[in-house]
């Protein structure tokens, strides 16, 4: 039963005036349910109850975590088709992605839970004394981490369970040791209540401190903006937008103390693809594009909005068959009206500039959903326009033709940081990749070979973030097994009696 309140630790509350719904973007419709947005002081409870939960909840051991996550994971399954309804009714999305997206969801749990059992992720190292060295004696040093406080987590609004309540920034806070307030997003608030009572029933059966997590439910922007300022909350996890992630930075650097914000943000994953590519498997290609640029609508971080090649017939001819195919998939619906009418403001903004040319036959779609679309434009209009390097969420992508190769690497040299890059080539094309691989890898987190951006894998060796605006700190990812390494700080003892270090630093 979803009851519109926000989680304030194990209770919940709704003391205040401010209440909105949800919509359902297929119908076009609200929601019958109806959510009281979280007020200054039960935004204040809850951290405050977050900072009192972190003195036991950081030294709580790891098996006991563990077992803490697992039961959220056990609580998330027992929701069953609830949860799935629930997630439709609210996103648009089908039930194969909301299975999808469910299972991923578990799974990240449970693979943090997993991580607990071994010390790696603690990042030790250990240097014994040497007394007797000259001229100076040298000291016993053992360095590990600790958890840095309560984190303000964001769901995000395009993955309602992997990006949002218990996705992956909350995963990886609680498996480390941290305290989670969660700003639910309002385009889900009731899949966000039902995620954030599986957490609370898992935290209660496992023993956890009231205040390791809580849920706000937030209309606006005033609940995140007190979160960030809070001087209790010690980190921020964001997905979203590049005015949205930057606006938390800006507010978390004007705190007394400064905090760090792990905000990732805006992406048009450039792909290069090469003249051999194209005229040996263009077509294959144009298929595999059509179908990566419209999965999930584009409303994928990860969605191909750049597409760039040296100007040639065979170009030309690969552009024209994306831009068949990719109309005939059919249309689905936006995540929210609000998406849609950007998506469409964006995408005309883009094709209005001076020397870009829509190929792709026009689209007559029902309300919120998506008329997919591909542009093109040389490399002299790309260059020297700004406006075409911004993202248009959703199934869109402009295609660059670029006179030469130098031309192609001055635009890469130029774009922004990025989530991805991707290089389609044949084995013939090897040998002079080496300058296109050295350009890409200074703009993007992940490079791909022969592949799609879209599809984040959840494993040690991926790396989700990058180079500003993709990400805030392009030292850190998302995603991942490291992503941990966002949420805990490096501290080195000192010639520290054993009895007094950590289990992972004690010589046994």
């Amino acid at each position: 039963m979803i009851t519109g309140k926000s989680y304030i630790g194990f209770s919940q509350q709704s003391s205040g005036s401010t209440t909105y719904k949800t919509i359902n973007p297929k119908l076009n419709l609200e929601n019958e349910w109806v959510f009281t947005e979280a007020t200054s002081e039960e935004i204040d409870e809850a951290i405050n109850m977050a900072w009192i939960a972190f003195k036991a909840y950081r030294n709580i051991s790891e098996s006991d975590r563990a077992k803490f996550l697992n039961a959220i994971a056990d609580e998330i399954e027992a929701l069953g088709d609830d949860l799935v309804q629930m997630y439709c009714a609210e996103s648009g999305l089908p039930e194969g992605r909301a299975n999808g997206e469910r299972n991923r969801t578990v799974f990240q749990l449970r693979s943090f839970a997993e991580m607990l059992q071994s010390d790696d992720w603690k990042q030790v190292s250990i240097d014994t004394a040497i007394p007797d060295r000259t001229p100076a004696p040298k000291p016993d040093l053992r360095r590990s981490v600790l958890p840095l406080g309560p984190v303000a987590v964001f769901g995000s609004s395009n993955f309602p369970l992997a990006y949002s309540t218990a996705g992956g920034d909350t995963a990886s806070a609680l498996a480390v040791g941290c305290p989670v307030v969660v700003k639910s997003h309002p385009m889900h608030a009731g899949t966000g209540e039902l995620i954030a009572g599986a957490i609370v029933r898992a935290a209660q059966a496992t023993g956890m401190p009231e205040g390791v997590f809580s849920n706000l439910n937030s209309k606006g922007i005033e609940v995140g903006q007190r979160l960030v300022k809070h001087p209790k909350i010690k980190a921020v996890g964001f997905t979203g937008s590049i005015r949205g992630g930057r606006a938390l930075l800006d507010l978390a650097a004007q705190r007394t103390e400064p905090i760090p914000v792990f905000a990732e943000m805006g992406s048009i994953n450039p792909v290069v693809i090469t003249q051999n590519a194209l005229e040996y498997n263009g077509s294959k290609w144009a298929e595999t594009y059509a179908g990566s640029i419209t999965l999930g609508t584009g409303q994928f971080c990860t969605n191909p909005g750049l597409i760039l090649g040296i100007k040639s017939r065979e170009l030309t001819s690969f552009t024209e068959e994306l831009a068949e195919k990719i109309v005939t998939i059919d249309p689905m619906v936006m995540l929210h009206p609000n998406i849609k009418s950007a998506y469409g403001r964006m995408k005309s903004e883009v094709t209005g500039q001076s020397g870009v040319s829509v190929l792709s036959a026009p689209l007559e779609v029902e309300t919120n959903y998506a008329d997919q679309a591909v542009a093109t434009v040389d490399g002299s209009a790309f260059l020297s326009n700004p406006k075409l390097h911004t993202e248009v969420f959703g199934p869109f992508s402009i295609v660059v033709q670029c006179e030469d190769e130098a031309q192609l690497l001055e635009i890469i040299e130029n774009l922004e940081g990025q989530l991805t890059g991707t290089i389609i080539a044949e084995d013939s094309d090897l040998p002079n990749l080496h300058t296109i691989v050295d350009e890409m890898r200074q703009r993007v987190g992940r490079l791909i070979f022969n592949g799609v951006p879209t599809g984040v894998e959840v494993c040690p060796s991926m790396n989700h973030g990058g180079p500003y605006p993709s990400s805030t700190d392009p030292r850190f990812t998302a995603v991942g097994m490291h992503s941990v390494r966002r949420w805990v700080r490096l501290i080195s003892y000192q010639n520290m009696p054993e009895s007094l270090l950590p289990n992972e630093l004690q010589n046994g």
